[in-house]
């Protein structure tokens, strides 16, 4: 599906979809937690759909409720030591998403069920390492790397894992959530610095709600570099705490505060939680710093334009808001440089790249470097043709751009924005946006 947006400025009040980044973490609890647990989650996405799916071949009952989703564990998920191996060799298809098969293979690797893992797009060709040495390290039996289906068999131990903080927190992330099912200790090591770390709180903020406890401290590797170690005791597993309320997504809502601080009047993005673990909540700041209007709330944020300039922004903690950041350094005073975000060049898209041609489609100025961007500002963009390049953030942050162009932009492929965001055109026209639709 191709769609043009018109030039015109966005203003209104819009309500954030559903984190995917909290509800692909809560159905993966529940699905391990005895009892039935109701996910409050007011949106879905072929993400959260691929997780769900997945967690149906291991046996979990999935429903969609009127307010989000009813989740009955796999069978036998209960405080013994014997975790059953429910359909066993299942095929888990985890579609386009990286959440869903990071977090998805060292489940399956606790389990010790066994497992063909399926991807689409760039999915089979995007790393598991070290991830993928570590859990071979530990008992996991792997098909090689690059290839699809991912066959995963043999059980993990627990014990410890060391793994750098400069690749994925996906990967942590994934290990914590294996480790309840392990019934044992695991103490994680991560050398630091450790990127993206918000995301690992977030986990470990999950896991709490369901009566595990992830404690930090500091430490050290067995080379001796300085580390932050991640320690879940043994415990007697997941508890459901009967309801979970999954927040809104400040990766998504991070597009909206972009086209307040690029059009005239302003953008409220309601239903966001200000003390989200979120590390995605860093978009305000990010904005203040480029000139633009914040306005905090308990339950949302708005953002109104401001004068505009350029500034040195790094993305560590927080690489999926390069996109909606560089279409508010595109037209704003200045040079702004994003650094921190070499990790975006392992996304649907090499990210780095299609934020750079996307840019420069519209009549951008953008320099691209190993680890980011440099972006010389302009008054008004021209407007032309974008290639999302299958990768949903490109098709998301074309859109608010075309807002500040003079002429139309049409976005190839952007029926991509299913895959975290299936609202985002509708919202877009309830903000003011004008979109023709081409199949």
């Amino acid at each position: 599906m191709n769609v043009t947006v018109h030039p015109g400025p966005l203003t209104g009040e819009v309500l954030a979809p559903s984190s995917k980044s909290e509800a692909h973490r809560a159905l993966i609890c529940a699905a391990f937690a005895p009892g039935a647990t109701d996910l409050v989650c007011s949106s879905t996405s072929a993400d959260i759909d691929a997780t769900i799916s997945c967690l149906e071949a291991l046996g979990a009952r999935v429903a969609r409720t009127r307010v989000g989703f009813r989740v009955r564990p796999v069978p036998g998920s209960s405080a013994s030591d014997n975790l059953p191996a429910p359909n066993r060799d299942a095929t888990l298809d985890c579609g386009e998403s990286g959440s869903t098969l990071r977090f998805m293979l060292p489940v399956v690797c606790a389990l010790g069920s066994g497992a063909a893992f399926i991807g689409h797009g760039r999915l089979p060709e995007r790393p598991l390492s070290p991830l993928y040495e570590r859990l071979v390290e530990h008992g996991a039996v792997l098909s090689p790397q690059g290839k699809s289906p991912l066959m995963a068999g043999g059980r993990v131990r627990a014990g410890r894992y060391e793994l750098p903080g400069n690749v994925s927190s996906q990967y942590v992330s994934g290990l914590l959530l294996a480790a309840p099912l392990l019934r044992a200790p695991m103490e994680l090591v991560v050398s630091e610095p450790v990127e993206s770390r918000p995301y690992i709180d977030l986990t470990a903020s999950v896991l709490k709600s369901f009566g595990v406890e992830v404690s930090r401290s500091k430490g050290t590797t067995e080379a001796g570099e300085r580390a932050l170690v991640y320690d879940v005791a043994s415990s007697d597993g997941l508890t459901s705490p009967g309801e979970f309320i999954v927040g809104g997504d400040w990766s998504n809502a991070a597009f909206w505060f972009a086209a307040g601080a690029v059009g005239e009047r302003g953008v409220v993005v309601r239903g966001l939680n200000a003390a989200s673990a979120q590390g995605d909540r860093a978009v305000l700041a990010a904005l203040s710093l480029l000139g633009a209007h914040v306005l905090r709330a308990p339950e949302g944020a708005a953002v109104r334009p401001g004068e505009l300039r350029g500034s040195t922004l790094d993305v560590s903690d927080c690489p999926d808001l390069v996109p909606p950041l560089a279409a508010v350094a595109a037209v704003a005073r200045g040079t702004t440089r994003i650094t921190g975000a070499a990790r975006l060049r392992l996304k649907e898209s090499d990210r780095l790249e299609t934020v750079s041609s996307a840019l420069r489609a519209l009549g951008g100025t953008v320099e691209t470097l190993d680890d980011g961007l440099v972006i010389t500002g302009c008054d008004q963009l021209r407007g032309g043709v974008v290639d999302a390049a299958n990768d949903h953030r490109i098709a998301m942050m074309a859109a608010i751009l075309a807002t500040r162009s003079e002429a139309p932009t049409t976005i190839l492929g952007a029926e991509c924005v299913e895959k975290s965001y299936p609202r985002f055109f509708e919202d877009l026209s309830s903000l003011g946006g004008r979109i023709e639709r081409e199949a």
